[in-house]
């Protein structure tokens, strides 16, 4: 369907009777293929947002917080959907920004090795390239399945590169308009805009899960605590060792840890 005049793709499996469905808002540089065996065991909707995968990538879009904030709010609208649990990943945090203008449309909460949207976050190497005019033009330019495969070998804590299946979704859709997103996205978001962001955290106050893989090279995992700190619900926190950015790639498991926590469990305070 169009959403404010944008293609979306999504995803969608039905939810367990007596939840809200949850949203899984996927990251840089993805799609909503990384929630394929999650919607399995769960049920509920994942989506390419504008800019990734097989939805629209215009020009015109607002590759930002705010902009991404709109366009979740106008894409549930279309939906139908006033409660939902949701599913965060990396830039996925996005929807975060949603959660806090509307905290009581939120069921459940899980945040996995989410861009920080708090203070003190300094941006990893790649994304300083990226934020630099020209350099991370370049930088793109440069991009094809050898060199990101090249790259993809710090993101797991496995033996590296990335999975060849996790290579392929990210290059057979990285194209121009998925490049000019990701430059938008990060030049738009400097750590003061960062930390702004998430002023509002504390009001979200549901059950949520904090999971954050130990050997994540692009967000400390010391984040995952200051997650759980800011959000205003009771928390629980669980940072894996051996785990990399894409947590359930190095331990499949996590995703029972995320089925469960949606479907049955309850959140055990590790914060106020």
């Amino acid at each position: 369907m169009e959403v404010n005049g944008v293609p979306v793709f999504w995803r969608e499996a039905p939810t367990a009777p007596g939840r809200a469905p949850t949203l899984y808002l996927h990251g840089v540089p993805t799609n909503s293929d990384d929630w394929v065996p999650f919607l399995e065991r769960t049920g509920g909707i994942a989506l390419d947002l504008p800019g990734f995968g097989r939805s629209g990538k215009p020009t015109e879009f607002d590759y930002s917080i705010p902009g991404y904030r709109r366009f979740l709010r106008a894409f549930l609208a279309e939906l139908g959907l006033d409660r939902i649990s949701m599913v965060v990943h990396d830039w996925g945090g996005v929807g975060l920004a949603l959660a806090q203008e509307a905290p009581d449309r939120i069921e459940r909460l899980v945040v996995a090795d989410c861009v920080p949207l708090l203070p003190g976050y300094r941006w990893h190497r790649i994304a300083r390239v990226w934020r630099t005019p020209m350099l991370g033009e370049l930088f793109m330019g440069f991009t094809n399945r050898m060199s990101f495969r090249f790259i993809s070998r710090e993101s797991n804590a496995t033996p590296g590169p990335m999975p060849e299946k996790f290579i392929a979704t990210v290059i057979d859709h990285f194209d121009h308009g998925t490049q000019r997103a990701i430059l938008r996205l990060y030049r738009s978001a400097p750590p003061d805009v960062l930390a702004a962001a998430g002023e509002r955290l504390g009001e979200i106050r549901c059950p949520a899960l904090v999971l954050w893989g130990e050997e994540d090279p692009y967000v400390p995992s010391s984040f995952a605590q200051a997650y759980a700190d800011a959000l205003g619900g009771p928390t629980r926190v669980e940072v894996v060792s051996g785990v990399g950015h894409w947590p359930w790639l190095d331990r499949p498991e996590i995703i029972d840890t995320v089925a469960a926590f949606l479907l049955d469990g309850e959140a055990s305070p590790s914060s106020p």
